[in-house]
């Protein structure tokens, strides 16, 4: 009898449990081409911003304007550097902003109830959501990808 009960419990470990969800293993198209993915977080070719480099370029073009505001030269105006790093930390701050939030958004996690749902939502969506964006369906983890051909697809994503 013990015999009986240790097989079993061997055979069970190996089998693993039989009414275990098994996750889905098709890929699902979602366009016949990917243009235009990722182009509202920046990652569509240009590769982002780069805040701190617009801000310097911003305070030299300040700086190198052609009208000076009075007393006409540089020796004098200090103030007036001040004043373009003031400005241009403005403008810097926006940018950072805007960078931030796009992360948030790159790093929020989509999960839907039917595959349908989500292949509209990335179709309606397609220039918010980048390469590699993870989406749960049913508890099942898909990857936006391309395929050979160019097309965006959801592919199930095997750990």
């Amino acid at each position: 009898m013990k015999l009986i009960a240790l097989m079993m419990a061997v055979a069970m470990a190996t089998v693993g449990c039989a009414h275990a969800q098994r996750p889905e293993s098709r890929i699902h198209v979602v366009s016949e081409n990917a243009e235009g993915v990722g182009t509202a977080l920046a990652t569509g070719g240009a590769g982002g911003h780069d805040c701190q480099k617009e801000h310097e370029d911003c305070v030299k073009r300040c700086w190198n304007k052609k009208n000076w505001p009075y007393p006409h030269n540089r020796e004098q105006s200090g103030w007036y550097l001040e004043r373009c790093e003031h400005d241009c930390r403005v403008e810097f701050n926006k940018c950072e902003e805007v960078q931030e939030e796009a992360a948030r958004e790159k790093g929020r996690k989509l999960e839907f109830s039917r595959m349908n749902e989500a292949i509209e939502w990335i179709r309606t969506h397609k220039t918010e959501v980048a390469l590699g964006t993870i989406i749960i369906v049913t508890g099942v983890a898909f990857v936006v990808t391309t395929g050979g051909s160019g097309a965006l697809i959801l592919a199930p994503l095997a750990l």
